[in-house]
């Protein structure tokens, strides 16, 4: 029996974010992590001859958070055109997994129509030694670029 290799695990710090705001791509080198979730919306559905309850999914919603370091004024520029001026933007962020020790080569994902939740407009921490943000957001669309290959059993 096969068992798969510790070499094949990724690593976080291996990773890639880029941000395609109106065309205009940033590296997000600022990231310190990223977290994005597809969850089904289900129905409850009861029928004849079951007593259990079924479920149908119906749907599916698109949401995530990020911790970057406060270190970039764009997402704060972002909110502040919403608050002035009502231009909601919404944006794509491109995830690309590739651990150069692993055999199974890189996944590339992209999250389309990203929508900011919130934004730290202003802060300071005399006691933190760098300075953090937590930004939630929403998606509506995803692609895979690059899919994982299958890893080599050891």
């Amino acid at each position: 029996m096969g068992f798969f290799k510790a070499d094949d695990t990724i690593s976080g710090q291996e990773a890639r974010a880029y941000t395609t705001i109106n065309g205009q791509v940033e590296e997000m080198f600022y990231a310190k992590n990223l977290e994005a979730t597809a969850e089904k919306n289900k129905a409850e559905i009861k029928t004849l001859g079951k007593r259990g309850t079924q479920h149908k999914a119906t749907g599916w919603s698109g949401s995530g958070s990020m911790t970057i370091y406060y270190a970039t004024s764009l997402f704060r520029k972002m909110m502040l055109d919403y608050i002035k001026n009502g231009k909601d933007i919404y944006f794509d962020i491109q995830v690309v997994n590739e651990d150069p020790t692993s055999s199974i080569g890189k996944q590339t994902t992209v999250l389309k129509n990203v929508n900011l939740d919130s934004v730290i407009m202003a802060q300071f921490d005399v006691d933190s030694d760098a300075l953090e943000e937590d930004i939630d957001f929403t998606f509506d669309d995803v692609d895979i670029l690059d899919e994982f290959n299958k890893p080599v059993l050891g």
